[in-house]
C-alpha cells in the first residue's frame, strides 16, 4: 500500500512539474512582443508559428504591414488571422501617433491624423476630443487593439527624435497632461488602450535614441515627470512606454531608462504609485543594441520591472531577435535564477489585466 501511495506521490509531483513549466512558458510568451514581416499570414508563417507555441503575446505592426490595395480591408484580415490563431487574445499594436508618426497615412484612405504639436497649438478641446475619437475608430475597425500614443514629453524643437519631428503637444506641462488626458479616453471610449510614453521624459534629448546614446542628465527637469504624475493619480494610464535615455539625476550608474530599476521599480512603482504595464521601447533600437548585449539586455529590462519586451522586427540572419530565441533566453535566465519566476509572474498579472480591461 505504502508502494502505490509514493508512486501516486511521485506521479502528481511529475505532473505538477510539468503544470509549471507550461505555466512558466506561458507566462514568458505574454512578456514578448514581436514585428512582423509581409502583408499577410499563413499557417506556416513564422509569426502563427510563434502566436500557437504561445512565445508571443502581442504583435506590432508598421507600414510595411499594410497592402496598398483595399489597405482597411486586408489589414482587418491581417489582424483577425492573428488573432484567431491565438489561445488568449494578443495585444495587436501600432504607433499612431498623427503627423509625422502616421502609419495609417491618408494615402491608403485613411482619416487625416494631425501632429500633437498642432492639436497642443489648436488648443481646442473639442477638436482634440474628434482627432482622438477619429484615430480609434480607426484603429478600431482595423483590428489593433492598442496605440503606442500619446506623448507625454516636452516640446523642445532642438529634440531631434520629438521636437523637431512635431510630436509633442506643449511645452507646459499641465497642458500635456490635460491634452493626453482627453486623447485616452477618447481611445478608451472606442475599447483601444493606449500607452503614453517616454518615461521618464525624452523631449529635452540632444540625440536620437534610435541611432545611439542619448543624455538627458544635463537638460533634463523633474517637471517632465509632471504629465505622468497627473494621469497616475487620476488613474488614466494604462500602460506606459520606457525611454531609452540616460538620466544621471534619477539613475547615477548611467544605465538607460528601460534597463534601470532606479528608473522603472524605484521612481516609477515604488515613488510614484504606478501599478500598470510597462513596455520597454523598442530593444532593437542602438542605444541599447549597441551597447548591450542581447541577453543582459533582456536581463536588465525584465529585472529593472519591464512587463513587455517589444522587438520591432525579425531581422534576417539576426537569429537571437527571433521569438523563439528571446523566448528561450528569458526561461533559461529564469531556470538559471539570474531573473526570479516571481518577477515573471508579476508581468504576467499585469498584462492579463490591461488584456481584460476595456
Amino acid at each position: 500500500m505504502k508502494k502505490i501511495i509514493l508512486l501516486f506521490s511521485l506521479i502528481w509531483q511529475y505532473h505538477l512539474s510539468f503544470a509549471q513549466i507550461d505555466s512558466l512558458d506561458i507566462q514568458i510568451g505574454q512578456m514578448i512582443m514581436v514585428g512582423m514581416s509581409g502583408h499577410s499570414v499563413s499557417a506556416n508563417s513564422p509569426i502563427i508559428t510563434a502566436i500557437k507555441k504561445q512565445h508571443i503575446g502581442g504583435v506590432l505592426l508598421f507600414e510595411l504591414n499594410l497592402n496598398p490595395v483595399q489597405t482597411e480591408q486586408k489589414l482587418s484580415k491581417l489582424t483577425n488571422d492573428l488573432q484567431d490563431a491565438a489561445s488568449i487574445p494578443l495585444l495587436i499594436s501600432i504607433d499612431q501617433e498623427g503627423g509625422k508618426v502616421n502609419r495609417l497615412k491618408t494615402k491608403y484612405g485613411f482619416v487625416d491624423m494631425p501632429s500633437a504639436k498642432f492639436i497642443g497649438t489648436k488648443n481646442d478641446d473639442m477638436y482634440t476630443r474628434e482627432t482622438g475619437v477619429n484615430t480609434a475608430q480607426t484603429l478600431q475597425r482595423c483590428g489593433i487593439n492598442i496605440n503606442f500614443a500619446p506623448v507625454l514629453d516636452v516640446d523642445n524643437p532642438a529634440c531631434p527624435v520629438l521636437g523637431k519631428l512635431q510630436r509633442c503637444y506643449s511645452a507646459d506641462v499641465e497642458k500635456i497632461a490635460h491634452i493626453a488626458s482627453i486623447i485616452m479616453d477618447a481611445h478608451q471610449e472606442q475599447g483601444i488602450k493606449t500607452v503614453v510614453k517616454h518615461f521618464p521624459g525624452h523631449g529635452n534629448s540632444k540625440t536620437d535614441s534610435h541611432k545611439g546614446l542619448a543624455d538627458v542628465s544635463k537638460h533634463w527637469t523633474k517637471d517632465e515627470l509632471v504629465p505622468y504624475k497627473n494621469l497616475i493619480a487620476e488613474g488614466k494610464i494604462q500602460a506606459l512606454m520606457t525611454a531609452h535615455i540616460i538620466n544621471r539625476n534619477i539613475d547615477p550608474s548611467g544605465l538607460p531608462a528601460t534597463l534601470s530599476k532606479k528608473v522603472v521599480n524605484n521612481l516609477l512603482r515604488n515613488t510614484m504609485g504606478y501599478k500598470g504595464v510597462v513596455f520597454s521601447d523598442d530593444m532593437q533600437m542602438h542605444a541599447i543594441s549597441k551597447y548591450y548585449g542581447f541577453e543582459e539586455s533582456i536581463k536588465k529590462a525584465i529585472n529593472a520591472g519591464v512587463d513587455i519586451l517589444i522587438f520591432s522586427n525579425n531581422i534576417a540572419n539576426a537569429k537571437w531577435y527571433t521569438a523563439e530565441n528571446i523566448h528561450a533566453t528569458i526561461k533559461k535566465l529564469v531556470l538559471k535564477n539570474e531573473i526570479k519566476a516571481e518577477r515573471i509572474k508579476e508581468s504576467y498579472d499585469r498584462i492579463m489585466a490591461l488584456k481584460h480591461s476595456r
